[in-house]
């Protein structure tokens, strides 16, 4: 059964709140309908989505999310880890289902993985837990003394955390790192060049959702300046990127669309226990490598879950 709320006007809401864009989440709003769609529920069948949008200014989210709670949706959906912050600072009776790449209990989102608590619980994939193999997976890639650069998100939540995690990293493998931090309005045009201009040989973006707004115009620079990339999204890979590690993240977000189903036809969020990503991907772009001039070991190729050619 739906729940009582969704029951008495009708069509029950789900309100999904990003800081990215409509564009940049295309694929994952795509998955969250389908475990929705696994869950018995259709779009526009017999639930409706309410969209708020950041466009990539984290200061908004406290401002949509209270406009999503003064609507009363009978679910947020938080995509990304500010939102699951906002939502959570402003509510504590609609239930609330997270997709992040952090620890949700370090981040105080929940007491437990195993008993969330209150009114929230979600989908984790950890991607920042595997910041210092991918950058190792980038050197074996593109080997050499270079420096590395880093791109990060100046406003992220997770931003100081990556930036320590892959700084100890690249202590271990003996390379230098240089890390610049992207505003919001900030000139990713100049982030790259101020790298360049530190004779980095090869870039390695931040586990973080705002990367996903910079996509086209972050590849189209590290085409012309011919930096080697590395992500913790497999679907920038595709889009041009050298190599990805991590979760497979639109599993988790169906996963996550399959859990709003459940609660919508009456489970507690407290008695749904976070999920932990099990699918991860090693992704590479032999396309992109050959663009570059680059020759990826056999071994690395073997590794691979994925080689897009």
């Amino acid at each position: 059964m739906l729940t009582a709320r969704a029951q008495q006007r009708g069509m029950p809401v789900i309100g999904i709140l990003h800081s990215q864009t409509r564009g940049s989440e295309a694929a994952r709003l795509a998955a969250i309908e389908q475990g929705l769609n696994e869950s018995g529920l259709g779009v526009g069948r017999n639930v409706t989505i309410e969209h708020r949008f950041a466009d990539g200014y984290n200061d908004r989210l406290p401002i949509l999310a209270a406009d999503l709670v003064r609507m009363q949706v009978d679910v947020i959906l938080a995509n990304t880890t500010p939102p699951a912050i906002a939502a959570k600072a402003a509510t504590a009776t609609i239930p609330i289902v997270f997709v992040t790449g952090v620890d949700p209990v370090e981040l105080g989102l929940v007491a437990s993985f195993a008993r969330p608590g209150a009114n929230i619980t979600g989908v984790t994939f950890l991607s920042n837990k595997l910041v210092a193999k991918r950058l190792e997976l980038l050197t074996n890639l593109v080997p050499g003394s270079a420096a590395i650069g880093m791109l990060a998100a100046q406003l992220n939540p997770n931003t100081e955390t990556d930036v320590r995690d892959a700084l100890a990293a690249a202590n271990v493998l003996g390379r230098a790192l240089h890390v610049v931090k992207v505003p919001p309005d900030g000139d990713l045009d100049a982030a790259v060049t101020a790298l360049v201009q530190q004779r980095v040989g090869s870039l390695f973006v931040a586990p973080q959702a705002d990367v996903r707004i910079w996509r086209d115009q972050l590849l189209a620079l590290a085409m012309r300046h011919a930096l080697p990339t590395s992500f913790a999204s497999s679907d920038i890979v595709a889009a041009g990127g050298l190599m990805s590690y991590g979760p497979d993240q639109n599993d988790s977000y169906r996963e996550a669309g399959i859990y709003v189903g459940r609660i919508l036809k009456g489970e507690k969020p407290t008695d749904l226990p976070v999920l932990v990503s099990t699918k991860f991907e090693f992704v590479i772009n032999l396309k992109t490598a050959n663009a570059l001039g680059l020759t990826i070991p056999p071994s690395l190729l073997a590794l691979a879950t994925n080689v897009i050619e």
